[in-house]
């Protein structure tokens, strides 16, 4: 069988990641895989050099014309079984392609809660019957986006992200080696892990560390992620004198060392699809605290902290508590938090969930 993903960028992201990951397994599975994504440098790419990576040139909106004649042209000489897209833009132009050429199959995933405005969510209904399936990742996702786009209930399903349990495990030798490598030893670690975009919340989770700084202070946070809000969560850092206590990481390839590394896994997101970094904290065994947004909480279950989106004090307050376990306790909910990921959202799970649309 011979597969197309279509994603937006293949820059650092939860999406990103989920692709590449289910990419390397399908072609491991004996089918022949290729990527196109629309725009930027690729920084994601899959680990197995057969699966052949394109970049269709699309830097901004005149270039989307010649994108999709790039993209029609290599699905011409491709042929492949499957189109299988990913986010807004390539869901789009995935469908739009079937106006053109005809594709035995296209599949079109959404990553999130909230995919855009009112235009968006038109764009969606308009030409969903160009796709054969829509799927998210996650019930939440799937029921706020069939309420926004008023697409039929069947038209859309979940497929819940897969975790490599396997890459995301905890390493006792790697959290010795990057707490000397980052200095913080003696220190109780909170890890926060994600693009600095308006929908991961970074100020909720900066208002919250403040707070938890009156309480305590026998801890670090530690920030990995970039993107274009840094600068100004470099300045409320200082506005609220954590300073201290926070470090900002920038972009980083070390994510499974520095979750091992740390004591608590944080998210302060408002919007998510999965919050596929908590269950990939979670397979590492890492007390989880995050916001109740998105599939966040289908993740979670009873095995971590679930608060209110946007109420710092919440926060502050469930991270203190969690501070607080003992090590008998944080092992106890470690261990049952990777189980749960492994018997609900192992990678090979998704895999195969996928195989079976493919196939159907």
């Amino acid at each position: 069988m011979k597969i197309l993903y279509i994603i937006t960028s293949l820059t650092m992201g939860g999406a990103e990641n989920v692709l590449t990951n289910l990419a390397d397994a399908i072609v491991a599975h004996g089918h022949e895989v290729k990527i196109a994504y629309l725009t930027g440098e690729a920084s994601v790419l899959p680990s197995n050099p057969n699966v052949e990576v394109i970049s269709l040139g699309i830097k901004q909106n005149k270039d989307v014309l010649q994108g999709y004649i790039k993209l029609r042209a290599l699905v011409k000489r491709m042929r492949p079984d499957v189109v299988h897209s990913h986010m807004f833009h390539s869901n789009l132009l995935a469908r739009l392609l079937r106006l053109t050429i005809t594709i035995p199959k296209v599949i079109c995933t959404s990553h999130s809660t909230d995919e855009g405005g009112q235009l968006r969510m038109f764009a969606y209904r308009l030409t969903d019957k160009l796709a054969n399936i829509s799927t998210n990742v996650s019930q939440e996702a799937v029921d706020s986006l069939i309420s926004k786009t008023s697409i039929a209930k069947h038209r859309m399903i979940s497929v819940p992200n897969g975790i490599d349990t396997a890459k995301f495990t905890f390493d006792n030798s790697a959290r010795i080696l990057k707490r000397n490598e980052l200095k913080v030893e003696d220190a109780k670690v909170i890890l926060a892990v994600g693009r600095m975009h308006k929908d991961k919340d970074y100020p909720n989770l900066l208002n919250a560390i403040a707070s938890l700084k009156t309480l305590r202070q026998d801890f670090v946070v530690l920030i990995a992620g970039d993107g274009s809000l840094r600068e100004s969560m470099l300045s409320l850092t200082e506005k609220l004198g954590i300073t201290d206590v926070v470090r900002f990481l920038g972009t980083r390839n070390d994510v499974s060392d520095l979750m091992s590394a740390s004591d608590v896994f944080v998210l302060s997101s408002s919007v998510e699809g999965f919050g596929l970094v908590v269950g990939e904290a979670m397979a590492c065994q890492r007390v989880v605290v995050a916001t109740d947004c998105g599939g966040v909480k289908e993740v979670v279950g009873s095995q971590g902290f679930i608060v209110e989106p946007g109420n710092s004090e919440a926060l502050a307050s469930e991270l203190n508590r969690s501070l607080d376990l003992n090590a008998v306790e944080r092992s106890k909910l470690g261990a049952t938090a990777r189980q749960r990921i492994i018997d609900n959202f192992s990678l090979e799970a998704n895999v195969e969930a996928y195989l079976e649309l493919y196939l159907a």
